[in-house]
């Protein structure tokens, strides 16, 4: 990740937690969570701004990194992970179950075409690659 990239979600992450979720700029009117995740290799915890929208009770997240050649990092961090993370929702800090769900999964088409009527960006990420983006699921699981 760029030293730019690192420097706009640092501040997204700042307004996000200072505003009980809401973060303003491109992002006006859209729900973002903060998804926490261990890097593979350096073991260090990470946060990832991301918007996310609604599947039931669920939040749908997009590894479009922009329409980049390649996934970010957090997707394979996921991944690897346990199965589960830790959401920053709101005023919230949540559990949630994680689910990488790849275009060659039958559940994509759905999943994706909601992110992306949510998030009317995508059209703009998609021109940008062939690849098609993984989405990951986040189901909060409740803590007991």
């Amino acid at each position: 990740m760029t030293e730019q990239a690192v420097d706009f979600n640092t501040q997204v992450i700042d307004t996000f937690r200072a505003n009980g979720g809401v973060v303003g700029g491109p992002f006006e009117g859209k729900r973002l969570v903060l998804m926490h995740h261990v890097g593979r290799v350096s073991g260090r915890e990470r946060v990832a701004p991301l918007v996310a929208a609604s599947d039931g009770d669920a939040y749908l997240v997009c590894g479009s990194m922009g329409g980049a050649p390649q996934d970010p990092a957090w997707v394979a961090n996921i991944e690897a992970g346990p199965g589960t993370t830790t959401i920053e929702l709101g005023d919230q800090t949540l559990r949630a179950r994680t689910t990488v769900v790849r275009p060659t999964s039958a559940d994509w088409p759905r999943l994706y075409g909601i992110w992306s009527a949510y998030w009317p960006d995508a059209a703009e990420y998609e021109t940008r690659t062939s690849r098609k983006f993984p989405i990951v699921r986040l189901e909060p699981v409740d803590p007991s």
